[in-house]
């Protein structure tokens, strides 16, 4: 944007004491807010009761707010930052989930605090409801459903839920979307993308983290939410990953009663995993629910490459008959085949203590920057490793150690890709889940447990008929290439036309320095010279003389003196381009 709009300037207000509470957490580093035992890690977590199902889905009402009182100043700090992006709305409610899963941005705490993040607003009158649903169904509400709740299950910023039964009887939830949020988004995202826009052209910040970037991709994630389509596409994706998991169940979307602004899916009932009562979870087989929740999440990332990305407290249920309901799909995870092998050997090596190994892995996902020092890289990755060894297996939370190597390899000049934060901040909240459904549970047995059974499972994908038919394709194409090229090599060796070409310094941009640094040299001789013969002419005596000295070393010493102002100018100007340059 290149200029500030006076309508925004209430919002820029808000926005700038917000900037101007927080802005210093931005970057700072971690040692200095990670100063909470390791052990207490799970708990810490454990402790907050998220709000409700996801910024868009079901019951509740907690919020930040209703996390375990916070044992540091900076865990203080973080819970505020999220209580005041509360405050601003559902574009800043939105904007924090996303900060949630960025740790080069901010330290571990606020990472925390704002995969908690929920919003808390009034639903909208039905008057509304009924107009949307029926705009975007085409059908009157009492013709598409038998029955359609007044009262909401759940109001969130982007839309509220209500019960319905269809026609044929199949008890259901339909999803319908806030009026008039987009417009009100777009504005906010107008007024960010111009703060955001000042801030990278003005501030080192700005410049080190590409804020008007980071508005771009949020506001990209946000318009997907918007569209309720591609959330009942992934509500069908996972339904069938999940599948073969006896006690997980994923709601089904309703086809020809979804469009753009309302959803309409199966009705789970059941209670939130933060709700379930001290007798309940007496007679609840918790420890084998997290397992088998753990080992989908492990097969949703690491085999089938598509995750749930928020499987925050408020997100899971606990249905009826005992088993784990995954709602909101507004936010998921996609990996490709080589970054799920990567995350597989990174989770791997943090789990069982391997710094070395777990470095070379980051060194491999990511992108080195010019201020990448790989001694100081590695002692890092191994002392924040390390940090965790000496805890009892059961005791290591996974997804924070993966959080901090993500946010050391920012903060070390390694630009790692956006899928790695969000995989520590999902790990991280199913580590609050598991700790939720059995505080005994040790999630890194079940982890390696079921990563052998994944190496197999990626075996067995690569030995199928179908991985065997593609690499058959593969050397088919190499066999019938092979030749082809061979007579070409050996055709230039004959004809002595063979060039290996090494791109280390560029030769012309050396051979054009030397002779510039020659040709500086010999003006300087020439000059000299110059000064000498003036010096020497001085003695002979000729009628022709300036300022009172013989004419001829006069001259001799103007065009030296002359010659050498312009040189140093020169030099001075050249090296002043050259230095612009460097910064460039």
């Amino acid at each position: 944007m290149s200029g500030i709009a006076i309508r925004h300037l209430p919002r820029y207000l808000e926005i700038g004491r917000l900037i101007a509470r927080h802005g210093k957490a931005l970057g700072k580093l971690p040692d200095e807010f990670l100063e909470t035992p390791a052990e207490d890690a799970k708990s810490t977590v454990a402790g907050a009761a998220a709000g409700a199902a996801g910024a868009d889905g079901a019951a509740g009402t907690a919020g930040p707010a209703a996390a375990k009182t916070p044992e540091t100043p900076e865990a203080s700090e973080a819970v505020a930052f999220a209580r005041d992006l509360e405050r601003l709305g559902p574009a800043f409610v939105k904007l924090g989930q996303l900060l949630s899963s960025r740790p080069d941005l901010l330290p571990l705490p606020y990472l925390e605090a704002l995969a908690r993040l929920q919003d808390r607003v009034e639903p909208f009158p039905f008057a509304d409801v009924e107009r949307i649903v029926e705009q975007e169904l085409g059908v009157r509400i009492s013709k598409g459903f038998a029955t359609f709740e007044p009262t909401p299950l759940a109001a969130a910023s982007l839309g509220q839920v209500h019960r319905a039964t269809l026609r044929d009887g199949r008890a259901v939830v339909v999803k319908v979307q806030r009026p008039g949020v987009a417009q009100a988004l777009s504005a906010d995202f107008e007024a960010l993308a111009e703060i955001a826009g000042l801030l990278d052209r003005h501030t080192e910040l700005g410049r080190r983290f590409h804020f008007v970037g980071l508005v771009s991709d949020f506001r990209a994630a946000l318009v997907r939410e918007l569209d309720y389509r591609q959330e009942a596409q992934n509500l069908f994706a996972l339904g069938e990953i999940t599948e073969p998991y006896a006690r997980l169940v994923v709601p089904k979307p309703v086809e020809g009663m979804s469009s753009g602004r309302v959803l309409t899916m199966e009705f789970v009932r059941g209670t939130k995993v933060t709700s379930i009562s001290p007798l309940a979870r007496i007679e609840l087989a918790g420890a084998e629910l997290a397992d088998e929740l753990l080992h989908a999440f492990l097969d949703q990332i690491l085999i089938a490459g598509f995750f749930h990305a928020d499987p925050h407290p408020g997100n899971v249920f606990l249905t009826d008959d005992g088993r784990l309901a995954l709602i909101d799909l507004g936010l998921v995870g996609r990996l490709s085949r080589e970054m799920q092998e990567r995350m597989l050997q990174l989770l791997l090596a943090a789990s069982e203590g391997r710094a070395e190994e777990a470095a070379k892995v980051l060194l491999a996902l990511g992108e080195r920057s010019e201020e990448f020092d790989g001694a100081r890289f590695r002692a890092v990755v191994i002392a924040r490793v390390g940090r965790f060894g000496g805890l009892r297996p059961e005791k290591m939370p996974l997804g924070r150690i993966v959080l901090e190597l993500a946010r050391e390899a920012a903060l070390g000049g390694v630009r790692l890709p956006g899928e790695l934060a969000l995989l520590g901040k999902t790990l991280l909240q199913l580590d609050e889940i598991a700790s939720l459904l059995d505080p005994d549970f040790d999630a890194n047995a079940s982890f390696r447990r079921h990563a052998n059974e994944i190496t197999a499972a990626n075996l067995r994908r690569h030995l199928s008929p179908a991985g065997f038919m593609t690499t058959v394709a593969e050397l088919k194409e190499f066999a019938e290439r092979l030749p082809g090229r061979a007579n070409r090599i050996l055709e230039k060796i004959a004809d002595n036309e063979l060039e290996i070409r090494v791109h280390t310094i560029d030769e012309r941009l050396l051979m054009e320095g030397f002779q510039k640094v020659a040709n500086r040299i010999t003006v300087g001789l020439v000059l000299a010279a110059l000064i000498v013969g003036a010096a020497m002419l001085m003695r002979v005596e000729t009628p022709f003389r300036i300022f009172g000295y013989p004419g001829l070393a006069m001259l001799c010493f103007l065009a030296a003196a002359a010659g050498g102002v312009f040189l140093v100018g020169q030099i001075l100007l050249h090296d002043r381009r050259a230095k612009s340059v460097g910064r460039r």
